[in-house]
């Protein structure tokens, strides 16, 4: 199968070919028919890979604290080995992924052979997705429609804990794919919204969807023009699907709000705050994660642990529910939000209309119709040069390439001499990566 990676290292993305995932417990084993790409997310990923060694650390001065105390522990170059090996190491891209159920591994009941799903899968040509993390998508509702719904889920977290009720005025913040959602959302849950973004093409949509669409470097001040949509009391909440390190985005929220609104952050902004900005008017501030509840939670995502509806009503997968279930009805579309096609072959331009600077929103990928629901695609991916040259070498084959496999036990048996047979893991691309890189 093919597959979208990105090396770390260079910011470059590659198409592979890679085996199929196996089925696993848990797990639902998924044809893929289409990919969305995250704008947001993927392009952060690959600006992050072609920035200069002093940009990364500034980004991310955690990170330099965990890289001394590896020095302190383990020594200089055992710490230059290990970023060196950190950042060779292969990241699969994507997590809006529409395809159809291939196998559904043991102890998942709610999913069969043929049935046409949601999840967060890569940009694969087979996903295994665990349970909790897939969705079956209404009849009503089109693959390129279908493929926006993480994307959406997103937004309506950052909705639900925004708490918005009928009537009341909310500001959206950046009018990408989620912000443009997030407005479409609010205007179903009856409320007055205003949406706040520099590009002429985005605020165009965001009008088409209902919002009162605003360009701060247009307006003379964006605040009184929030307080006059307001009808001069501030809007009662922002939520903020923006992407930037300034803290401008916060502070003018904050601002905009009356007494006791609340500011939700979706996206990313920096966190310099005036404390007086938010004091005086006892303004709540939250950060969302995500889809919603259960993420990052392992229990949830990878052993299939449900909460109880009755104490926690929207977990990530219901919150995908839901957004699909705004599709089927009309009061989601997205139709006007899918800007480009490109056939999975042609991946790597796809990439460089995200990096180029081309007015661009939703960017789906499209993959080979399956010719039937079973598996028949390759479990092992032979390379090149793989086959014995006849030299006297000890043969061996590892399973498992994991953080130890692929960094310290597979080099160490190749400088010990050893010709690598083959290689067997739960990821595929790490397999084909170690394979490629130690012959």
């Amino acid at each position: 199968m093919q597959q979208v990676l990105l090396n770390i290292g260079t910011g470059a993305t590659t198409l592979i070919d890679a085996p199929v995932p196996a089925r696993q417990r848990g797990h639902v084993l998924i044809r893929t028919r289409r990919t969305l790409i995250s704008a947001g997310t993927e392009r952060m990923l690959i600006d992050f890979g072609r920035a200069s060694m002093l940009d990364r650390v500034r980004e991310q001065p955690e990170k330099v604290k965990m890289l001394f105390d590896k020095v302190r522990t383990d020594g200089l170059m055992a710490a230059i080995d290990a970023v060196r090996s950190k950042l060779d190491q292969p990241l699969a891209l994507g997590y809006c992924n529409v395809g159809t159920v291939i196998e559904a591994g043991e102890g998942v009941t709610e999913f069969r052979p043929g049935d046409r799903v949601v999840s967060n899968g890569s940009h694969a040509g087979v996903v295994s997705v665990p349970k909790n993390l897939c969705v079956r998508i209404p009849d009503n509702v089109e693959d390129e429609s279908a493929v926006f719904t993480v994307l959406g889920a997103i937004g309506l977290q950052g909705l639900r804990l925004a708490q918005p009720t009928l009537g009341e005025t909310v500001a959206v913040t950046g009018l990408r794919l989620i912000g443009l959602m997030t407005v479409q959302m609010l205007r179903a849950q009856g409320c007055r919204v205003m949406g706040i973004d520099y590009d002429p093409q985005r605020l165009e949509t965001a009008r088409q969807f209902g919002a009162y669409a605003v360009d701060p470097s247009a307006s003379d001040d964006l605040v009184m023009r929030a307080v006059d949509f307001s009808r001069g009391r501030g809007v009662d909440a922002v939520i903020i699907t923006a992407s930037t390190e300034s803290s401008e985005p916060v502070s003018q929220a904050a601002t905009m709000c009356r007494r006791r609104g609340r500011i939700v952050l979706v996206g990313v902004a920096g966190l310099k705050l005036s404390r007086q900005d938010f004091y005086e008017k006892e303004i709540t501030y939250q950060v969302s994660c995500s889809y919603g509840p259960g993420r990052y939670d392992a229990s949830y995502e990878q052993n299939g642990q449900d909460y109880p509806v009755g104490f926690v009503r929207w977990t990530e997968q219901r919150n995908f529910e839901a957004v699909l279930d705004l599709m089927a009805s009309n009061a989601l579309n997205v139709a006007p939000l899918l800007t480009h096609r490109f056939p999975i072959e042609r991946a790597e331009a796809a990439y460089a209309v995200l990096t180029s600077g081309e007015p661009s929103l939703g960017i789906v990928l499209e993959y080979p119709e399956a010719r039937s629901n079973k598996g028949t695609e390759s479990r092992t991916v032979e390379l090149d040069g793989a086959r014995s040259q006849g030299v006297a070498k000890p043969i061996v084959g590892c399973i498992g390439a994991g953080n130890y496999g692929g960094r310290v036990l597979i080099p160490a048996m190749v400088k010990a001499g050893a010709q690598l047979h083959a290689i067997a893991t739960t990821n595929g691309s790490n397999a084909v990566h170690y394979g490629k890189k130690f012959g």
